[in-house]
């Protein structure tokens, strides 16, 4: 380091020495900033190492926030979803995202390519959407995101489309601070045929839930759907990648004007090419008829899941008149409480005879191997992930728990699913899918009147006796029997390069190009795209 150039290092007016200290600090001592997110700390914001909060505790956001809403309550924007809250001088202060604000430089490049790609826009809707977009970036006001995000929901016709901006708060504990995003897609038109059929039946879905009648929708609003072919993502969703999009978040929006639900079909077909040469089913499936079921009908499954979780499940459902949003509810509870009621709807419906007979599924058989999926994922092989002594902290890891540990312990007595051992080797049997599928409905109805009823203490109770302690001794099983197969705990994807091919001024093709490791990507994008100063203190 002290042979660099330090012109290149971020010293920010400090000496080589000290920016050592500093870096050995976060690179080598395990104490500090363990987690990123920790959702087990008695002060979730405090023990939480993400750049959201700076000096502050939780009580201290919670109080800062509530404020701001009873001072307008007309107000029903996410409130501080694009800034950084930090403390100077004793006093809060808050730096909101935009242009003049924090992170200028880069949201001026993010301004400057809007306003180039609103020049080519397909139509009057897109061109609208993003106009309003580079407002948002202007402002910074949340108020303008949502007008943008209604845009966005209209627009059901762009072949080409993007998701952009702060979107998705699983980085922050309080479920408030949203990470950056962008996704750019094109319209799958044959494989969108399926997620239109299921989309077309929202309403049947909504009316024949198991959730109470007093939580279910009187009429289903602006549900589109479609299948996309992913061209580039960054930041929050790059390398490791989604596999279904379902927004906007703000629930007034998505019961106003509705929700625009994507599946990301080239993403989706990468995941289950290498998952069908992967031995893992060979290692947990309990069974021969299991492993061939889900060889023939897994990937159609997961696809079909994933579907209903994002066009029915997060659209489905209403929170009670007058209870506030799950961010202020909910609190660190609300996302894992969340994709677990999405995925119970996409369980749910998995095993129902209507995705037959609309032409979605081409038999039950496929929602059982879903069934025997996510209960061998939910149980056992999501394990992998994390290391021994450890419990779940991630969102959709604890949810996929919280969903089939309940279901196990509910339907231990009549031996609904059935945990065996086999030469020395433990395998989770469902011995009966349509009890099953009840014990799926009933647990949806309980999430469900707690997300309506923004009920926490019932919420807190789920997430913690289900979703978050491990067993120990499963858990060392299940890294032992991986080792032996020599697989990845998560898969990332390196983004395409496109290259234009001239004739004179004008673009006669385009040729994707690929380096040759992410590592190289990343440099390249470090270099070519650092618009941000360093930060450190």
């Amino acid at each position: 380091m002290k042979n660099s150039d330090q012109a290149r290092l971020p010293l920010n007016g400090k000496s080589v020495d000290e920016y050592l200290v500093r870096l050995k600090t976060i690179m080598f001592d395990p104490t500090y900033d363990s987690k990123c997110v920790d959702l087990s700390a008695k002060d979730v914001i405090a023990s939480s190492c993400n750049n959201f909060y700076e000096g502050l505790t939780q009580k201290e956001v919670e109080v800062y926030y509530e404020q701001i809403k009873l001072a307008d309550t007309t107000n029903k924007s996410q409130i501080g979803f694009n800034s950084k809250l930090m403390k100077v001088d004793g006093k809060i202060v808050e730096q909101v995202y935009k242009l003049g604000g924090m992170y200028s430089t880069a949201i001026e490049k993010i301004i400057f390519w809007l306003q180039k790609a609103g020049g080519v826009a397909e139509n009057p809707g897109q061109k609208l959407t993003i106009d309003r977009l580079i407002k948002f970036y202007q402002t910074g006001n949340p108020v303008d995101f949502d007008d943008y995000s209604v845009a966005w929901v209209c627009d059901t016709i762009s072949t080409v489309d993007a998701v952009n901006g702060f979107i998705e708060v699983y980085q922050d504990a309080l479920q408030k601070k949203s990470a950056f995003e962008s996704v750019v897609s094109m319209k799958d038109f044959e494989a969108t045929k399926r997620i239109a059929a299921v989309s077309h039946e929202a309403q049947w879905f909504e009316d024949n839930s198991p959730i109470m009648k007093e939580h279910k929708k009187d009429t289903v609003t602006g549900i589109s759907a479609k299948v996309i072919t992913v061209i580039s993502e960054v930041g929050d969703a790059a390398p490791s990648t989604p596999i279904g999009i379902n927004l906007p978040n703000n629930e007034w929006i998505r019961e106003d004007t509705g929700s625009k639900s994507v599946s990301l079909s080239n993403i989706v077909e990468s995941y289950n090419f290498y998952k069908a040469k992967s031995p893992m089913i060979d290692e947990f499936g309990s069974s021969d008829e299991v492993k061939a079921r889900v060889r023939q009908y897994g990937g159609m499954a997961g696809d079909i899941h994933t579907d209903l979780h994002e066009v029915i499940g997060h659209a489905s459902g209403q929170i009670n008149k007058g209870v506030k949003t799950t961010d202020v509810t909910l609190k660190n509870y609300a996302g894992v409480l969340e994709e677990a009621r999405a995925d119970l709807v996409g369980l749910y419906y998995t095993l129902d005879q209507k995705l037959v007979d609309i032409g979605v599924s081409p038999s039950l058989e496929v929602g059982k191997a879903e069934y025997d999926n996510y209960i061998m994922n939910g149980m056992m092989t999501q394990l992998q992930r994390i290391e021994p002594g450890d419990n779940l902290e991630e969102a959709h890891m604890r949810n996929r728990q919280l969903n089939s540990q309940w279901a196990f312990k509910k339907g231990e007595k009549d031996k609904v699913i059935e945990r065996i051992s086999r030469d020395g080797k433990t395998y989770f049997v469902i011995n009966d899918y349509q009890k099953l599928r009840t014990l799926f409905g009933e647990l949806l109805r309980e999430i469900q009147r707690i997300k309506s009823e923004g009920d926490f203490k019932a919420g807190k109770n789920l997430v913690e006796t289900y979703g978050v302690i491990v067993d120990q001794p499963l858990l060392k099983e299940v890294h032992a029997r991986f080792e032996k197969l020599n697989i990845a705990p998560y898969m990332g994807f390196i983004q395409p390069k496109l290259v234009p091919v001239m004739e004179g001024d004008r673009i006669v093709d385009v040729k994707v190009q690929y380096p040759k490791s992410f590592v190289e990507q990343m440099l390249e994008y470090g270099k070519t795209y650092n618009f941000l100063a360093p930060y450190w203190n």
